[in-house]
């Protein structure tokens, strides 16, 4: 359980303030999922009284803030969600004509699919069946 950055302050955080600097806008919103280096995570009563500096705007998230964790529906709905967003097929790319390959190269159409990397996410390729 992450607390509330602010000093003395000892009680459980539930929401996370961020600035963004190019809009002058401060952003109070529902405790991110990972603390970020940039963002200060503060306690329920610190949401709530959090000003932004002097000429910037200030976003709330509207409703209250829970201090929950997310719970075994929550994970499931995320993970099914991430499953069949990788079921979609992309459009069959045109065949490109087959141009002079290396020997010991086999054709680009007897190469193994790579796989795409993409920050902390992997796109696999489809299971061969």
């Amino acid at each position: 359980m992450r607390r509330c950055c602010r000093p003395g302050c000892k009680n459980p955080a539930v929401a996370t303030l961020t600035y963004v600097y190019s809009d002058s806008t401060a952003v109070v919103g529902p405790l991110a999922t990972v603390a970020e280096p940039h963002s200060w995570d503060l306690c329920e009563t610190h949401a709530s009284r959090i000003t932004a500096p002097k000429g910037w705007d200030m976003v709330r998230h509207e409703g209250g803030f829970s201090s929950s964790t997310p719970d075994d529906d929550d994970l499931t709905a995320l993970a099914e969600a991430v499953r069949e967003a990788g079921f979609r097929r992309r459009p069959p790319e045109p065949e490109r004509p087959q141009r002079g390959y290396t020997a010991g190269y086999p054709p680009p159409a007897q190469r193994a699919p790579r796989t795409g990397r993409r920050g902390h996410l992997r796109v696999l390729p489809d299971p061969p069946g």
